[in-house]
């Protein structure tokens, strides 16, 4: 066997494969056991370049503006834009681009820091490696170990692998004592998994692999680099998780009520020219006003209140929870969820077990906390794993001497193929005996104990029953041996004692029990979908409060059509079992139908799937970078109310904050599409109603435009309002076919309301030539600001905010007075004259006082019946 091949020998890294001996795939990688050579690994850099996973860049400014432009309202505001350009209108054509700058802007600069704040959670790579290279193409010549950083690593590069390092690329294993690995971020197994070389792997087996992105929980290892870079599987699941999504709820609900709007507003110009050339003989002089009214129809601030809404709502999260929303219409998205589908261990229940001493025996425990104390000494283990700290911190606690009641001999530790650890302890006073503490896996102990076969069978039935309930196991066996000189192996562990076993439960999250019960109270039903044991889940259910159900598990899933699926999907609490496929064609399933909105919490490369299906992808801030890559917003740390961050990023308190945040500020958004819709589908009836009956125009385009730029000033104030209580309670949406009917009905309201002022007008005015129109101007245009006024105190209530506001909020109620106070003084003022109004005559406010008191009056009497009805 050669340890290296000529330079051109070295070919792309190849595909682990299954019929390939552990010699051959080195021949293939032009490798060795002793490494490449510098002069071969410069070669190899170059050719292959840097092991450096790919990387997201920031969208620049110009194309997060060009992004902005996609939505529906903003891309109609600059087409109304042009077109008023096009016809001179140049009052309009201002104010509508500047209306779609700043919402262009507004929206790129939220979206920019969220890439921002991104951009400082990126770094949980590894960044050095120890490698062997040899100094010359010498054979004979010795191999240095040496660190170098990662991104020099090429394919052919022999490794090593510590307690405590990260996983640097895609490797096979050479040698390995004692190795095991934590992978949860690709398989989502809450606990290391053993690895171990294998000379020829049968096919599906990965024992000898370990992937970029892992983590070496015990033991050491040497192994040869497979694949860097871009052809790492991490970089495959990157590049999976770069393709289109699916359009959100927010997206499917705003672009449903924008093109329903979008084909009134395109359809109103074209009526307005017909009927003034049919019945009055105008031509395209009216072009303008016929512009005016369809931007009349257009909630021009929409994008404005939309963007600066969510943007206000994710810089208060990120400020106070430390939870970044990524993208501003995903607040939104999280604000609808009444679904939210979580992970078991680090969301209910901690990385970590605590000891059950209902169902251990005290013996067992005393035993297995001397074996894991011992084993931890002796073999110079880094740290415990997770189950034995829980056994000696129960048993220290039961005990606080147990230590020093004894003497470590030696220790074998544990070994992912025996899976056995054991120490070799003595006791004060026994004199030439020492005794075996040994602990592992239920099976493995038993095979080891003098047992007949009864009772053998007797205790993996007790074992089972056990796991069933949810309980993790460790078996606990000792054994009396003569002292001695001579190395104590694998072959004393023969004839043990059987000794009982240690129970282990799942450390609930501190916070978690009450964190579901508020989630019940917003209405989020809450689903668990998890890799792990079905009874584990169920137990860790039962002890938060919560009835499990049915547990299913994955395999029971997959003879299920789509449809099948999605009506057992939820009625199901529990999904165990389950590997990356399945979690995404739940999360589908769920979503199936639309009438539900669901978000999904993971961290792992194995829930990039479902993290793309879901309406909205959760993952903390530790999550590995291809998920924070893909979720929609990153729980960077969780606070407890305004102290410090002291807990992990997977905590369900932290997303009911943003639920709370995207409630919030869905209700402000869906309170002006109510309002503004319904006031301008009045005021463009009351004008195409009022064109066909009188000789002039209602209004000229610029009291139009003035009377639209006083309104959406004042609706500017919704963006910072609070709603009500009621709001926060259930989940917020924007159903098109509930905002057509609210804006219907309100809309003829309203339009009533303006025509009713027509009355009014006909009685004060005398209608004739020139002062008569300026004054039916002024009449009109104060009457609508005053009744778009009373729509904003009045109309705050909802379908998404059931019940009345003790009072209304600062902000609306200035925004009121101040409309009030233009609609009223402008007439009076010397602006009056260029926009064509002139002052009224007293009679007329007393006249416009009673038209507004029965409008008031029915408004209130229809939003009850409403909000009966809803």
């Amino acid at each position: 066997m050669t340890d290296t091949a000529p330079a051109h020998a070295a070919a792309p890294a190849p595909s682990p494969s299954p019929g390939r001996t552990t010699l051959q795939h080195l021949r293939s990688l032009g490798s060795g056991p002793r490494g490449l050579t510098e002069a071969e690994a410069e070669r190899r850099l170059a050719r292959h370049g840097e092991n450096v996973p790919p990387g997201t860049r920031p969208l620049s400014w110009p194309r997060l503006a060009a992004r902005s432009l996609r939505d529906p309202f903003t891309a109609v505001l600059l087409c109304l834009g042009l077109v008023s350009a096009t016809v001179a209108a140049w009052g309009t054509a201002c104010v509508i681009l500047v209306l779609v700058a700043v919402s262009c802007g507004l929206r790129s600069a939220g979206e920019r820091r969220a890439d921002s704040a991104m951009a400082g959670l990126r770094d949980l790579v590894a960044t050095t490696a120890t490698v062997l290279r040899r100094p010359g193409d010498d054979a004979s010549g010795p191999p240095g170990e040496r660190e170098i950083p990662v991104g020099q690593l090429v394919p052919g590069d022999v490794v090593r692998l510590g307690p405590g390092d990260l996983v640097p690329a895609d490797v096979r294993l050479l040698r390995a004592q004692g190795l095991t690995v934590q992978q949860a971020a690709f398989t989502g197994e809450s606990v290391p998994v053993g690895k171990h070389p294998v000379d020829l792997p049968a096919d599906g087996e990965s024992a000898h692999l370990c992937f970029q992105g892992g983590s070496v929980a015990s033991g050491s290892a040497s192994a040869v680099v497979l694949a860097t870079g871009a052809d790492t599987r991490f970089a495959a699941d990157r590049r999976t998780a770069g393709a289109r999504r699916a359009a959100s709820a927010f997206d499917r609900s705003v672009h449903g009520i924008s093109w329903t709007l979008i084909r009134f507003m395109l359809l109103t110009p074209p009526l307005v020219l017909m009927a003034g050339a049919a019945l009055r003989g105008r031509g395209l002089e009216t072009l303008p006003f016929a512009v005016a009214v369809a931007v009349g129809l257009t909630p021009e601030m929409l994008p404005v209140i939309v963007t600066t809404a969510l943007a206000r709502g994710s810089a208060l999260l990120a400020r106070t929870h430390g939870v970044i929303v990524k993208r501003l219409p995903a607040l939104h998205d999280i604000g609808a969820v009444d679904i939210l589908c979580v992970d078991k261990t680090g969301t209910l229940t901690q990385d970590r077990p605590d000891v059950d001493p209902d169902r251990t025996d005290p013996e067992a425990l005393h035993w297995a906390a001397v074996s894991a104390w011992w084993t931890l000494q002796l073999a110079e283990l880094p740290a415990p794993d997770a189950l034995d700290e829980a056994v000696i911190d129960e048993a220290l606690t039961a005990d606080p001497d147990l230590i020093d009641a004894y003497d470590g001999v030696t220790a074998l530790p544990f070994d992912p193929v025996r899976r056995l650890a054991t120490a070799v302890v003595r006791r004060p006073g026994a004199l030439g005996t020492v005794t075996l503490a040994v602990k592992g896996s239920v099976e493995n102990v038993l095979e080891r104990c003098a047992l007949d076969d009864a009772e053998r069978a007797r205790l993996l039935a007790r074992a089972a029953e056990l796991s069933g309930d949810g309980l993790r196991l460790l078996a606990v066996a000792t054994a009396e041996r003569p002292a001695r000189h001579r190395p104590y192996s694998t072959a004393d562990e023969r004839g043990l004692t059987f000794t009982g076993f240690v129970a282990f439960t799942d450390a609930l999250v501190p916070t978690a029990a009450q964190a579901l019960r508020d989630l019940g109270e917003r209405g989020v039903t809450v689903k668990v979908i998890t890799g792990d044991h079905p009874g584990t889940a169920a137990r860790a259910l039962r002890d938060l409060g919560l009835d499990p159900g049915d547990v299913r598990t994955a395999d029971s899933l997959d003879a299920l059509t789509d449809a099948e699926l999605a009506r057992l999907a939820h009625r199901t609490t529990v999904f165990a079992r389950c590997a990356p496929a399945h979690k995404a064609r739940i999360v589908t399933a769920l979503r199936a139908g639309g009438e539900t909105t669901v978000g999904f919490l993971g961290d792992g490369v194995n829930d990039l799937p479902a993290l793309r299906a879901a309406d909205v992808g959760i993952c903390p801030r530790d999550a590995v970078p291809v998920a924070r890559d893909t979720a929609d917003i990153v729980l960077a740390e969780a606070r407890r109310g305004d102290g410090p961050a002291d807990r992990p990023g997977k905590d369900l308190t932290a997303i009911g904050h943003a639920i709370s945040a995207g409630r919030h500020s869905s209700g402000n958004i869906a309170t002006y599409l109510r309002v503004t819709l319904s006031s301008n589908l009045g005021n463009v009836i009351a004008m195409l109603s009022a064109g066909l009956l009188l000789p002039f125009l209602p209004m000229l385009p610029a009291q139009v435009l003035a009377q639209n730029l006083c309104f959406d000033a004042a609706q500017l104030s919704f963006a910072f309002d609070r709603p009500a209580a009621a709001a926060l309670r259930r989940p917020s949406t924007l159903r098109p076919r509930d905002f057509l009917r609210f804006i219907t009905g309100f809309g003829v309201l309203n339009a009533a309301a303006d025509l009713a002022t027509f009355g009014a007008l006909a009685l004060a005015l005398h209608t004739r030539a020139g002062p008569g129109e300026a004054a039916f101007h002024a009449g009109w245009f104060t009457e609508n600001l005053l009744t778009q006024g009373l729509v904003m105190l009045l109309l705050r209530t909802g379908r998404d905010g059931s019940g009345p506001l003790p009072r209304t909020p600062s902000p609306v109620r200035w925004a009121v007075a101040a409309l009030a106070v233009v609609g009223i003084a402008l007439p009076l003022t010397p602006v009056a004259g260029p926009l064509g109004m002139t002052p009224l005559p007293l009679f007329y406010y007393a006249l416009l006082a009673a038209v507004l008191a029965l409008y008031a009056l029915a408004l209130t009497a229809v939003k009850r019946r409403y909000l009966r009805q809803d």
